[in-house]
């Protein structure tokens, strides 16, 4: 891959994670929302890294001021173009592997296309969170449905000797996940990092028609 092609390229992968990152909230679809800012500075350094490349490179040079920009190649007498001078380890620096042309397909389904965020599929798939040992529960509220996270509901219906779930109407957020069994599971997802980290939290639901999967 020549230098023009490959300030190309990190300019396609800078105009992708700005899209995701900047110009919209996709991007905390799998990664946290704290490590976004972090994505922003990156595709900031990918940008000026890329608009460098093609400024060295003498693409938009008018013929004069940059030496590669509108100029021959010095020839023999008879006509060959010369060889690039090689380097001290006899290699051609001239051009980058192959294999970079690779991360173009990435890279353009990045600026155009959004992959979807983590739903059903990967949590039919993802193994069981254990949920941290609770030193005790606060109280619920007294009156109505009591609004519970899926890990506090899964600690108490485990840990709580209480059974203070016990004839309680509870209110939670999260997405169904179909079980072959007729059961269906309301489903988060954990991310620590990254949407590879990703751990799921399950609540089989029992005597409910099961809703439209992922909603």
């Amino acid at each position: 891959m020549r230098p023009p092609l490959q300030s190309a390229l990190l300019l396609l992968i800078s105009a992708g994670l700005l899209r995701v990152s900047l110009f919209s909230d996709i991007s905390l679809r799998y990664v946290k929302e704290g490590l976004q800012p972090f994505l922003v500075a990156s595709g900031f350094i990918l940008l000026a890294t890329g608009l460098l490349g093609v400024i060295t490179s003498g693409l938009f040079s008018l013929g004069h001021g940059l030496p590669h920009a509108g100029r021959k190649r010095a020839v023999s007498r008879r006509g060959d173009v010369p060889p690039p001078p090689a380097s001290e380890d006899g290699h051609d620096h001239s051009r980058g592997p192959r294999v970079a042309w690779l991360m173009f397909p990435p890279a353009v389904a990045l600026l155009l296309l959004a992959p979807p965020a983590l739903g059903s599929y990967t949590a039919a798939r993802d193994t069981e969170v254990v949920v941290a040992t609770y030193e005790r529960f606060p109280p619920l509220s007294a009156a109505g449905p009591a609004p519970l996270s899926l890990t506090e509901f899964i600690g108490r219906a485990q840990q709580d000797k209480k059974g203070s779930l016990e004839g309680r109407s509870v209110v939670m957020q999260g997405f169904v996940t179909p079980r072959g069994d007729g059961t269906w599971d309301l489903t988060r997802h954990l991310i620590a990092l990254c949407a590879a980290d990703s751990q799921s939290l399950k609540v089989t639901v029992h005597g409910v028609p099961a809703p439209r999967e992922d909603s």
